[in-house]
């Protein structure tokens, strides 16, 4: 398996697998009420079953070429993920996510990961657009998305119903020209 190394510091990111269920499943536990703040992951990986499903679905993308997952590892040990949740290639656009364990967070850990996908997306993979989906009140995603350099398109105004309440979603993207022309890629 390979693994794309993010730094310094023993950060790195390899693709999950279904047969990382096991491991993946003791992460999204270990997480669980931090993630599941603004993402549904928690709600969806419940149990080994459904955690070998999830896997199994972005394996399933992977090889449809519609959408990707990683694990970022800090000295081999799974403490989030970035993906793209959807992956057109040929309208040109991509939805990228991610989420941390809270032991990991401040690191920069996040950026650094997206900034990888998203440098392989418009260099190998031809995108045009890197979408970035958050909820208005996810600072830190937001911030995120900031840091690399992406506009905010809109506000989709409680278009969202997560765990029986409505939220705003803010929509953030970045092209493929203004990707190379900026620093974020170096």
């Amino acid at each position: 398996m390979y693994a794309i190394s993010l730094g310094d510091d023993g950060a790195e990111l390899r693709p999950l697998e279904p047969w990382q269920a096991e491991e993946f499943l003791a992460h999204v536990d270990r997480g669980r009420e931090f993630i599941g703040q603004y993402n549904g992951l928690p709600d969806v990986v419940t149990d080994l079953e459904s955690s070998r499903a999830f896997l199994q679905a972005y394996a399933d993308k992977t090889a449809a070429d519609t959408g990707r997952l990683h694990g970022i590892r800090v000295d081999g040990a799974l403490v989030g993920a970035v993906l793209f949740r959807r992956l057109d290639v040929a309208q040109g656009i991509a939805e990228a996510g991610c989420w941390l364990e809270p032991t990991a967070t401040g690191r920069g850990l996040v950026t650094r990961a997206v900034r990888a996908i998203i440098d392989w997306a418009v260099e190998e993979r031809g995108i045009h657009r890197v979408e970035w989906w958050v909820s208005a009140g996810n600072e830190p995603s937001i911030a995120v998305a900031r840091r690399l350099g992406m506009t905010r398109d809109g506000v989709l105004r409680e278009s969202y119903l997560y765990r029986g309440k409505w939220h705003d979603e803010e929509i953030w993207s970045v092209l493929a020209q203004e990707w190379r022309a900026g620093d974020q890629a170096s």
